[in-house]
């Protein structure tokens, strides 16, 4: 088994804990905003945990990107890669959102945990949690290009 394949099967499997953790902090930061519900370390840690699985992703995304997946930067290096919608797909548009849904994940988290009110925290978790699981649902290959591209791979 080739190390392009564990990361890649590593890549496949980890988005789960995002999709996850992401839908369970989403609800519990709408529950704790509408419920007007004291921000517990329950949240926090949820949060964290979604932050996390996000880095996490990032960081075996960028393994691929720039060493071992011919859809990252190789694809790009070897041109036509914009006329090509699956290229352009992996080698852009991919990398590109879910480096902006870490980002605002992390800028979510951080500024829930500086705010003084249980509200606000809630609330501007949900915002930006919010904003960051729906880019990370829309650029999740799921079977976009290819039918038969397993939901689990390794299955």
């Amino acid at each position: 088994m080739s190390a392009y394949t564990v990361l890649l099967f590593l890549h496949s499997w980890s988005r789960w804990l995002v999709v996850v953790f992401g839908l369970i902090a989403l609800y519990r930061a709408y529950t704790g905003w509408q419920g007007r519900r004291a921000f517990a370390g329950a949240d926090n840690g949820i949060g964290a945990s979604f932050v996390g699985s996000i880095h996490l992703q990032v960081l075996l995304g960028l393994g691929l990107y720039f060493g071992l997946s011919p859809w990252g930067l190789k694809a790009l290096q070897a041109g036509g890669a914009m006329a090509d919608p699956q290229k352009r797909f992996f080698g852009v548009e991919h990398i590109a959102v879910m480096l902006v849904a870490a980002v605002l994940a992390q800028v979510g988290r951080s500024l829930s945990k500086k705010r003084r009110d249980d509200l606000a925290k809630h609330k501007t978790a949900f915002i930006y949690f919010g904003i960051a699981l729906l880019l990370v649902l829309l650029m999740i290959p799921w079977g976009i290009w290819n039918p038969h591209r397993p939901l689990a791979r390794g299955l």
